[in-house]
């Protein structure tokens, strides 16, 4: 198949991705050359609504199946909230989840509209290169594309492969796989619960924000349900970052947010995310109540981090599974 240039394509050019202060850092040994002002890549691209939430700002490729992108994150966001003085390594889950979508549109041809099935995303951080500094992280991310799968000539998924660089140190590696969905397939596939037509549960009343790891109840997505370790999942469709844009499931990004904040509530203690590895088997509706369990691992990892297995289930069948080491509380 060959390569597609999306009409979105600006003047932007890498090597030379900006840095820090603007001034162009070269980017896989590639030399500097000048660089227009950065500004993110068109939001349609990644599938949000709201520019804010967008976190790349340049690509290119570097290979076959090999890409290089450039991102930036803020030193404050309203979600993605600092932890410890680091960046939330869920930015970094949101960004390879961007890189994916922004691949399959402008590099694979894969037409804006189609829909696009998450089956596993997970990160695994390097606190000592996620610290917040006086400036935005300014990011270059080395991007693999493997299991490319084409159907009569138009790419159907892939696995992306990344590594999150920051001033040149390896800060995040992680990935995830998706699969392309035509929009006549999508609505069959999903039927009366497709676009348009999907109803929501009421909103229910938080854990305090305290006991998983929060400031604010509004970004509070677990109800308590009667026991330890188990909970209901809380979907507020108004929620500005988990629902930039209406959907007709659960997102993926608030799944790991409900493992991020159960695996906290199991522990006692709301600590760095070390790694956070999901996979997706079913949608999650939003009509039907979601149980989450977590259970500890026994032992600890190194340092002293701990491993917490998060499920979460509809009428009984499992919809996602997810692991979270989180990093072991000051001593």
């Amino acid at each position: 198949m060959s390569t597609s240039t999306s009409t979105y394509r600006t003047n932007r050019v890498i090597p030379g991705v900006t840095g820090p202060g603007g001034h162009a850092a070269p980017a896989g040994g590639g030399t500097a050359v000048p660089q227009p002002l950065t500004s993110t890549v068109p939001k349609e691209l990644v599938h949000r609504a709201s520019v804010a939430e967008v976190m790349l700002t340049d690509w290119a490729r570097s290979g076959e199946h090999r890409f290089v992108l450039a991102a930036q994150w803020p030193r404050g966001h309203s979600f993605f909230t600092n932890v410890e003085g680091c960046h939330d390594p869920l930015i970094a889950a949101e960004t390879i989840r961007q890189a994916g979508l922004l691949l399959a549109h402008a590099e694979y041809g894969v037409p804006l509209g189609h829909r696009f099935l998450v089956s596993d995303l997970g990160v695994a951080v390097r606190p000592a290169h996620l610290r917040v500094g006086a400036a935005p992280a300014s990011l270059e991310l080395d991007v693999r594309c493997r299991d490319v799968k084409e159907r009569r000539g138009e790419v159907t998924g892939f696995r992306v492969e990344v590594e999150v660089y920051r001033e040149g140190s390896l800060a995040a590696t992680g990935g995830g796989t998706l699969t392309c969905i035509a929009p006549r397939v999508y609505q069959r596939l999903r039927g009366a619960r497709g676009p348009g037509r999907a109803r929501v549960m009421p909103l229910t009343a938080p854990e305090p924000p305290q006991s998983v790891g929060r400031m604010s109840p509004t970004d509070v997505v677990l109800s308590p349900a009667g026991g330890p370790g188990r909970w209901q999942l809380r979907v507020d469709t108004r929620h500005p970052v988990l629902f930039d844009h209406m959907v007709d499931h659960v997102p993926g990004m608030l799944l790991l947010e409900a493992a991020r904040q159960a695996a906290a509530a199991a522990l006692g203690h709301a600590r760095l995310p070390l790694a956070v590895a999901g996979e997706f088997l079913r949608y999650a509706e939003l009509d039907t109540p979601c149980t989450i369990e977590a259970h500890p691992a026994a032992g600890t990892g190194e340092k002293g981090a701990r491993t917490v297995l998060v499920t979460g289930r509809q009428d009984r069948a499992p919809v996602f599974r997810c692991t979270v080491a989180m990093a072991a509380p000051p001593r």
